[in-house]
């Protein structure tokens, strides 16, 4: 590949890294985007004027803050919407959340990190919010357990030997909990990834075969004991086995 050919991709991929940004926070700062992509605030600020220049990036003139622009919602138009999880399953979570009272969510793998693309905030006064498009560590958590120990050994091979993993969690114990979840079928955090909070997750199996999503409710610990997430696990299995006639 030439030099100029090099300088193209690369600036395609600084701008590609400036919009995940954005997944993040909606209002972010030249400062905050820089510090964030970790490259000097003057290619960030000249990158930031393309993507202004064609849309992509508006900027609050009072603020000095950055946001989308309208040309990424004329492109989220064109996704396939209807064929989507978090489109075709949210009837299904919304009677979950009614049935059990606290968040739902829905959790697709990506590489070693697991994103929420669904969720239905539970109407209690004391809840746990879910914000989606949030990634989070296969690492940690129910969903993220689910996910792992339904993925291919290479993605776990490389979750488990990756320099990223956290001291605190025991790579063999961690191995043996996934054994469980496919064992039991359904996983259990209990105030692993946050204080006061606890989880219980399944899989969502689809037409093919294939695990399609992780299926979590999650609150407070207040509410949800170790064994009420254990009794909770077998209703979210039937409703997992539910929305799994809908996706493939």
């Amino acid at each position: 590949m030439d030099d100029d050919r090099k300088l193209t991709v690369r600036a395609v991929e600084r701008a590609l890294d400036i919009l995940l940004c954005f997944t993040r926070d909606s209002d972010l700062s030249l400062t905050e985007i820089a510090g964030g992509i970790g490259l000097h605030k003057s290619t960030v600020h000249r990158l930031l004027a393309t993507l202004e220049d064609r849309g992509f990036i508006t900027r609050n003139p009072a603020t000095e803050k950055y946001r989308l622009g309208i040309r990424i919602w004329e492109l989220s138009t064109h996704l396939p919407v209807a064929e989507h999880p978090g489109t075709l399953l949210l009837p299904a979570m919304e009677r979950l959340r009614d049935r059990l009272g606290e968040t739902v969510s829905l959790y697709l793998r990506d590489g070693l990190e697991r994103v929420r693309i669904q969720a239905v905030q539970s109407n209690q006064a004391i809840r746990r919010v879910a914000p989606i498009g949030a990634r989070l560590p296969l690492s940690v958590g129910a969903s993220s357990k689910v996910l792992a120990a339904y993925a291919p050994p290479e993605i776990q091979r490389g979750l488990l030997e990756g320099e990223d993993w956290p001291r605190a969690i025991d790579r063999q114990g961690y191995t043996d909990q996934l054994r469980e979840v496919i064992r039991s079928g359904y996983a259990t955090s209990f105030e692993e990834r946050e204080p006061g909070a606890a989880a219980v997750a399944v899989p969502v199996i689809g037409r093919s075969g294939e695990v399609a999503a992780a299926l979590s409710v999650s609150g407070p610990v207040s509410r949800l004991s170790r064994e009420t997430l254990v009794e909770y696990a077998d209703v979210l299995k039937e409703a997992a086995a539910e929305m799994g006639l809908m996706v493939s």
